[in-house]
């Protein structure tokens, strides 16, 4: 791979390049920032799988088309897993609010003003469905890999889910970035309206409810979002969009729930497969989530199975999940 890397670099006009690693996410793929001598800087992609390059650049460009902020692509080769981004920067929406927690209403109006850009254009045709079926196949992960205290009840929970979404009111899908939080979000201020807001990690969209990335953004499994700037940002959504408040909420808890869900299992994965067990640590905020979401009153079927088929992520157990990894 060193080679194929500095072949790649060397095509691309990038070999004096000084190269340092960028800290990862929850995948394989491996990030690295790039300077030049003579100024200019990127950011190398490196990921084992050849159809996520393919699908980060049909997508990015979609966006960057659309006039939203998606990297600058520079230079690809999709069978080597490599690919040479714009350098969009560190002002990860993340560390704004650790340093300056007052912006956070100021920026989830940002982050719900984007999504309504966005939504306002039909999803491309390119991007998977990500409908009852499908939603309820992402959470069979969780079956798999999260401890369970019925095997049964975890067995039913998939169907569960794909019934409640059948039984939504219809709207229209949209193109959902999918794993869209403060961490996978940049502040460009030198650019103008939502185009201010850096993307990162897109190559996943689908075609999905609206509520979808909004829950994403507002129950984020990294930080908590106060209350009241989620129920603000939520009904502002609804309002603008000409959506049924009542019939929004319980999309939006479904679709929450289901994410809490998948998350667990993610997690769980990550520590036991792959040797990150630090994502156990967050297991706890996540469950709080999917709690505050199964208490809406739609789901208290969902519910009742949950509770009957998982165990809460305690102390206890994420030690011996830590333990299991190592």
């Amino acid at each position: 791979m060193p080679e194929k890397i500095d072949a790649f670099l060397a095509a691309a006009g990038w070999a004096d390049a000084t190269r340092r690693p960028l800290a990862g996410d929850a995948s394989a793929r491996r990030y690295e920032r790039l300077a030049r001598p003579s100024g200019g800087r990127a950011v190398l992609m490196i990921s084992p799988a050849a159809d996520e390059i393919s699908r980060f650049s049909r997508i990015g460009r979609w966006l960057r088309e659309a006039g939203f902020s998606a990297p600058e692509i520079f230079a690809e080769d999709a069978a080597a897993g490599l690919m040479l981004l714009e350098d969009l920067g560190d002002d990860l929406l993340s560390r704004l609010l650790h340093d300056d927690p007052p912006r956070e209403g100021e920026i989830y109006a940002f982050v719900t003003d984007f999504l309504l850009d966005l939504h306002r254009l039909p999803a491309p045709e390119f991007v998977a469905p990500l409908d009852g079926s499908a939603l309820a196949e992402l959470v069979e992960l969780t079956v798999e890999h999260y401890p369970t205290l019925s095997q049964t009840a975890a067995e039913a929970v998939p169907g569960q889910i794909a019934a409640l979404y059948a039984g939504l009111s219809p709207v229209p899908p949209v193109l959902c970035l999918r794993d869209f939080h403060a961490e996978n979000a940049l502040w460009l201020p030198e650019r103008t309206g939502t185009a201010r807001l850096g993307l990162l990690d897109f190559q996943d969209a689908v075609a999905a409810h609206p509520a979808y990335d909004l829950v994403s953004a507002l129950q984020d499994v990294r930080r908590t979002v106060s209350p009241a700037v989620a129920a603000r940002e939520r009904a502002r959504y609804a309002a603008a969009r000409g959506l049924d408040p009542a019939d929004f909420d319980r999309a939006y808890a479904l679709l929450g729930a289901q994410r809490a869900l998948r998350i667990q299992g993610v997690f769980a994965r990550l520590a036991k497969l792959y040797g990150k067990p630090h994502y156990l640590d967050l297991m706890p905020r996540n469950w709080a989530n999917l709690m505050h979401n199964l208490a809406h009153p739609a789901l208290a079927d969902l519910a009742a199975t949950v509770t009957a088929a998982f165990p809460a992520p305690d102390a206890a157990l994420i030690a011996r999940l830590k333990q299991e990894a190592a």
